[in-house]
């Protein structure tokens, strides 16, 4: 286990991070035979690089189970981990399946994730993977699976019936469900109990192996020094588990199950019509009655798969955007006050210290400033906003007032460095030259992680496609556009000892580097 440096004092501004710095790339992004990238091979050699490169951070999006738009945002289940992240060569290893299963693998894409043929091809195996575990495991290997189903019982139950329910339902929302199991009958729940029995076994099994696999990566990457940060988005999707399991918690229609008050974001950089998530918000005053337990259960079960949380949306918790279900677009919307400060002390109150990151983007008043600074929590820099409006944007480096801050190149929902250059406006490549000077030999993209890398800030990140200096085709998101996202990967060979070689000069030049 890593042991960071942070401090959890409220009412006292500190400095969380050691200097240091990191590489945000999701999972997916790996390269794999099956379709998408896994936890085999490619992740343990992409730890080995960030040691080479001399970084102590890996960023990660949320690891959830996705379902339509293929989204880590809206995933099944807050606690769950994607299956599609198992690797099937690790099952080999585990005995679950043998090399000859993998006779007929298709040609996949090397640079894209085709989510509909990598699914086609890798729950089949997991499937078989399933059968051969139930029909030979030892009782020893079996004392293990029932050791981890009672640890996570308190989501993992809700999780595989909702998946089994859902699989049934041929994959409709669960609102839309007989009326008793979309209600939680207790009679019609014994009863689908009953009938999906063993899918409820096989989504378990699906999760000890996820859970099983990453633990791996995490011990492999905390024993060579690098602590995962994870992504926790502020809010979950209506079709979920956790939706279903607590309809009290969140904003419903008390008749049709949908969501009554939808999440999003008024009109912003990202999109003139706002964004309209469709997330139901969440009850507070309910929330607070239980003492916000379902929120500490999951802060319990995100500390299993990181050392670090970066609270997606965090000025959520201060005010949140609220829009009336029936509404197309984000625009006719309202905000309305969150229970922040105390919501974060009461979780503070019963886990202890929390590894928190605030994302801070966005429209960012002052009081979510005093509540992100009164739990002394970084907040986070993107460079490809600082440049363009002036010597007091906030985003220019020589802004940041305080060291407590995270300064990115740009993050997931950002275009690459390459491309957001090649696209950028007069006065906005102006302001930039102004800055830079001129773009060097190495490029624009080197160019602004030596910048990121000089700051300040505590720690600095950068994508890794910004290391490899790729356009636009490397995005991983667009917000607003609803498919074609998330598809983005790397092919075996990219991580060259030359970028490792560059990115670890910046660090040790500039003070980040393991003292």
């Amino acid at each position: 286990m890593v042991v960071v440096s942070f401090q959890f004092t409220p009412r006292v501004i500190l400095m969380p991070f050691p200097r240091s710095s990191g590489i945000l790339l999701h999972p997916t992004s790996f390269p794999s035979r099956f379709g998408i990238g896994d936890l085999g091979d490619e992740a343990h050699r992409f730890i080995d690089f960030l040691v080479e490169s001399g970084q102590q951070f890996w960023q990660i999006l949320p690891i959830g189970p996705t379902g339509y738009g293929n989204s880590p945002y809206m995933s099944y289940s807050a606690m769950a981990g994607n299956p599609l992240l198992v690797s099937p060569d690790r099952l080999v290893e585990a005995g679950w399946l043998e090399e000859a299963d993998f006779a007929n693998l298709p040609e996949f894409p090397t640079d894209r994730v085709d989510y509909d043929r990598a699914i086609a091809v890798k729950m089949p195996l997991l499937q078989k993977a399933f059968e051969r575990y139930r029909d030979n495991a030892t009782d020893e290997q079996r004392e293990v699976f029932n050791h981890f189903c009672d640890e996570k019982a308190y989501w993992l139950d809700d999780y595989s019936l909702f998946m089994s329910i859902k699989e049934a339902h041929a994959g409709v929302s669960w609102h839309n469900w007989d009326l008793g199991i979309s209600r939680r009958d207790p009679g019609a729940m014994h009863i689908w109990h009953e009938q999906v029995g063993e899918s409820v076994y096989f989504h378990k099994f699906l999760q000890f192996e996820f859970f099983r696999q990453w633990s791996e990566i995490k011990d492999y990457a905390n024993e060579r020094g690098i602590a995962i940060v994870g992504d926790l988005p502020i809010y979950v999707a209506h079709d979920s588990a956790d939706v279903w399991a607590n309809p009290d918690i969140f904003c419903l229609d008390p008749e049709s199950g949908e969501a009554a008050l939808m999440a999003g974001v008024p009109p912003d950089y990202f999109s003139d019509t706002g964004q309209l998530w469709g997330n139901p918000v969440y009850n507070w005053d309910r929330l607070k009655e239980t003492d916000f337990e379902w929120w500490v259960k999951r802060f319990h079960a995100m500390l299993d798969y990181v050392d670090v949380i970066r609270i997606d949306h965090f000025r959520g918790l201060e005010s949140y955007w609220v829009v009336e279900e029936g509404e197309t677009t984000a625009i006719n919307g309202r905000w309305v006050e969150a229970p922040g400060e105390h919501f974060l002390q009461r979780v503070a109150d019963k886990l202890g210290q929390l590894p928190l990151i605030a994302e801070d983007l966005g429209i960012i008043t002052p009081e979510v400033e005093h509540l992100r600074d009164h739990f002394a929590l970084p907040g986070m820099k993107i460079l490809h906003f600082a440049f363009g409006s002036g010597a007091g944007n906030p985003y220019l480096p020589f802004n940041f007032y305080n060291r407590n801050c995270i300064v990115y190149t740009g993050t997931h929902d950002n275009d690459t460095t390459v491309g957001w250059f090649e696209k950028l406006a007069d006065h906005e490549r102006q302001g930039l030259l102004a800055y830079l000077g001129e773009v060097s030999s190495w490029g624009i993209h080197w160019d602004l992680i030596r910048v990121a890398w000089s700051s300040v800030a505590n720690q600095a990140i950068v994508p890794l496609q910004d290391l490899f200096g790729l356009g636009s085709e490397a995005r991983m998101n667009f917000p607003s556009k609803p498919e074609g996202n998330w598809e983005w990967r790397y092919q075996s060979g990219d991580l060259k000892s030359e970028y490792a070689r560059r990115l670890k000069m910046l660090t040790e030049t500039f003070g980040r580097a393991k003292s």
